[in-house]
């Protein structure tokens, strides 16, 4: 079973799971943690307890770092969950509900550290202003396209290009 204590006594078996070096996943942890509690916080106050703290089945994913490996190494590597499960020793029904319940919390821990993709080009001024350090990249990759086959049509979407290169 992959476990945080286990990776980050190896980091290049981390950085090849997760894509993050140890301080970098350290760094993360806090984030993640504040997160977690948060979703914890408001689960409890949505129901109220069936047991006393310490009852029922123990948890697979006992700490805060377990929770983020698992997540990161699901979003890097996207194994069936099946295979996921195996990594991690729980089953499959287990994966299915830890990756819908820790993605939100993955997603709002990268907000709060502001390592979020932009996804509106409007806000893009805004962006640069708030981190001036920011470095970015416009991935401007030519795809091909299906051509309409109406000629008058087809001029549109004429790119200029006579073949494709090997």
């Amino acid at each position: 079973m992959l476990t945080y204590d286990e990776l980050k006594a190896q980091p290049r078996k981390l950085l090849s799971l997760t894509s993050l070096t140890a301080e970098e996943f350290d760094a993360l942890i806090e984030p993640f943690d504040q997160a977690w509690q948060a979703e914890r916080a408001q689960a409890w106050s949505e129901k109220p307890r069936q047991r006393k703290p310490g009852g029922g089945r123990k948890a697979t994913l006992k700490g805060v770092e377990d929770k983020l490996l698992f997540i990161l190494v699901y979003f890097k590597t996207y194994p069936l969950q099946t295979v996921q499960a195996t990594m991690f020793g729980m089953s499959q029904a287990q994966t299915n509900e830890w990756i819908h319940r820790l993605t939100p919390l993955l997603q709002a821990a990268l907000g709060r550290e502001q390592l979020l993709p932009e996804r509106e080009p409007l806000n893009l001024e805004q962006t640069l202003a708030e981190c001036d350090m920011l470095e970015f990249l416009i991935d401007g990759t030519e795809r091909r396209r299906q051509r309409p086959k109406d000629a008058d049509k087809q001029k549109a979407y004429y790119s200029g290009k006579k073949r494709l290169t090997p």
